[in-house]
């Protein structure tokens, strides 16, 4: 157990929220990026939508506990939870920030989730060496990285096709409406994905801080004012919007009619809802991206900027090294004091 006394525990709690909130305002654009570039919704009113479905996502944990195994994988299924120590959740949470921070400032649809991941491993490792790392969680997502956008992406060409076939004997209007009603719910249900997979990554961290300092005992268990502290920071972050990524996901890949927004936002909220079910801290920009890569293809494959889509795929590969270098700098620096 490492000795921390609670004015400190406060601070990293508070910086564990804070990363909470960047990620919020960082990937407003994967849930609401599609109703904004159809123009569903104004961009103020989709950015509230998406911030009320992120944290409607608490109530919907309250009702299915184990919706919270991502938390889990997080707090100790990437490094051995007893190995973990404010020093390595720091620099995690730095690493990750930093990383958040540029591609924000870039409008790159990177990953919270896998700077996330990086920094905890590249704080890890730097603490413990390779012998922390549980190679299972890491493993599962690593295969998620690749797996989530290329599932994504076949599984919304899917429902594009399935459809177009359902509606091929109604009118375009009688269509247009339909689809304007469908690619609102299903963002609405895209948001709620987001907010129960991304909001459990900074859970795992603050349980497992807990933890190792102490102030928890028995089950590794996420309290509710852990969770409900780490619904309300995504959500004000959401509030915040995210707009240079927002332009890039709805209108820089490719331009999407309210069919294809409907068919990349449903198959989104298949793949993160699943992804939670099984545990594994997917990443909600992959996923979008392959979704609306895949909604696009659907109509034809010129549709598609295919040298944007490679700009955030290169964003998307160097995501967990640099902030796993980041994380390790940071906990390093804190060994000096």
């Amino acid at each position: 157990m490492n000795d921390l006394a609670f004015p400190l525990l406060v601070g990293l709690i508070l910086v564990a929220l804070a990363f909470d909130f960047l990620n919020g305002l960082h990937d407003a654009a994967n849930s609401i990026a599609t109703v904004v570039s159809t123009r569903l919704l104004k961009p103020v009113h989709a950015v509230l939508f998406a911030g009320v479905f992120n944290f409607a996502a608490y109530f919907l944990t309250i009702t299915f506990p184990s919706l919270h195994k991502v938390a889990s994988t997080i707090g100790q299924g990437l490094i051995d939870k007893n190995l973990v120590t404010p020093g390595v959740v720091f620099g995690a949470l730095i690493g990750a920030m930093f990383w958040n921070i540029v591609t924000w400032l870039k409008g790159i649809p990177s990953s919270s989730s896998h700077a996330l991941v990086g920094g905890i491993i590249g704080a890890g490792v730097a603490h413990a060496g390779m012998t922390g790392i549980q190679w299972n969680g890491l493993n599962k997502t690593l295969i998620a990285i690749v797996l989530s956008p290329v599932l994504g992406m076949i599984l919304s060409m899917l429902i594009m096709l399935a459809t177009s076939w359902m509606f091929s004997r109604a009118s375009n209007r009688g269509a247009e409406r339909s689809f304007r009603v469908l690619h609102l719910i299903s963002s609405g249900t895209y948001s709620l994905s987001h907010g129960l997979n991304d909001a459990q990554k900074t859970m795992g961290i603050i349980t497992v801080l807990l933890f190792s300092t102490g102030y928890l005992h028995g089950k590794f268990e996420v309290p509710h004012w852990v969770a409900i502290s780490c619904y309300i920071a995504m959500g004000l972050g959401t509030l915040m919007g995210g707009w240079k990524i927002i332009e890039t996901m709805g209108s820089r890949i490719t331009k999407l009619s309210q069919h294809q927004g409907f068919s990349a936002s449903a198959g989104g909220t298949i793949m993160v809802f699943t992804a939670s079910l099984l545990g594994i801290p997917v990443s909600t920009t992959h996923t979008i991206t392959g979704c609306v890569i895949g909604a696009g293809v659907a109509k034809r494959a010129s549709a598609v900027r295919w040298g944007v889509a490679g700009d955030v795929v290169v964003a998307w590969i160097v995501t967990i090294p640099a902030s796993a270098a980041v994380g390790a700098l940071f906990y390093l620096l804190t060994t000096l004091f």
